[in-house]
């Protein structure tokens, strides 16, 4: 696995779309404070890019006792990826404004059903729009696409996951992808309990990129992960964790993701919890 196979840089996309070959463009605009990304498309996207929303399409919220954002099911995902227009043996780029979340769990999820040649947009929008891209204010009306999934449950999909129990059990690394106070249970804006699952090394998803939202090669946690013969990665609700395994994943490290994180994690009162560092 090399960087290539993950991310692609704006002058890439460019120089492909220049050349000519199809590229399928996914807007996954996601924010934590601001889940709806509407708006934020309709201001300006990059040319024939299709609205994702990671809310809706990405998530299926019927799900209950996976947390925040439980994982779609192969069958939805296809539906969904048909819809955006993606094809079979034709790239996909997909690419937000809020440190790679978006695109990361856009890209973890088709990856995860089997679907292949899926990247991120490496900077997001803003390295688009630094290299010159053009921007448009029209939504895409793609040409349906053909893709098929390999894979009905991602939870078993392509890509490794860990359950609830998994974790409890795990004898690998496992790396806490969220902001350090809520790692310490100082501080928790979203599920109901503070602190960490026991045992998890606080690696922030903000930290595997620049201060452009590049995805950093010399990263710290990489160093971290070096010697570890297994490696897991959760955050609160299954979404930033993603950003850190595509980030190590495009170093050459695989992790696995607990799609459910801390938000079921934390709704077992059975689990235990611990705080500080």
């Amino acid at each position: 696995m090399t960087r290539a196979d993950v991310l692609i840089t704006a002058a890439d996309l460019a120089e492909h779309i220049a050349a000519g070959r199809p590229v399928t463009l996914l807007d996954v605009r996601w924010q934590l404070a601001q889940p709806d990304g509407r708006a934020a498309y309709r201001a300006g996207h990059l040319p024939g890019a299709v609205y994702v929303s990671l809310e809706d399409e990405l998530t299926d919220h019927t799900v209950s006792g996976r947390g925040r954002h439980p994982l779609p099911s192969g069958a939805a995902v296809e539906a969904s990826a048909r819809r955006w227009g993606v094809r079979d043996g034709v790239l996909t780029v997909a690419y937000d404004d809020w440190n790679r979340a978006g695109s990361a769990r856009a890209w973890w999820v088709l990856t995860a059903a089997g679907i292949d040649g899926v990247r991120i947009l490496d900077g997001g929008l803003a390295a688009w729009v630094a290299a010159g891209g053009a921007l448009e204010t029209d939504a895409a009306t793609p040409s349906p696409g053909d893709v098929r999934v390999a894979h009905e449950d991602l939870y078993r999909g392509a890509l490794p996951t860990l359950t609830a129990d998994d974790v409890a059990q795990f004898d690998g690394l496992l790396l806490d992808a969220r902001a350090p106070e809520r790692f310490r249970g100082e501080a928790e804006p979203v599920d109901p309990v503070a602190g960490h699952i026991p045992g998890a090394v606080n690696a922030p998803s903000t930290g595997v990129l620049s201060a452009e939202g590049i995805f950093r090669s010399d990263a710290d946690v990489l160093e971290r992960v070096r010697g570890a013969e297994k490696v897991g990665a959760y955050c609160g609700s299954g979404v930033t964790a993603a950003v850190v395994v595509a980030g190590l994943r495009a170093e050459g490290v695989e992790a696995a993701l607990f799609p459910g994180s801390w938000s079921q994690w934390s709704a077992d009162p059975s689990r235990p919890v611990a705080t500080g560092e």
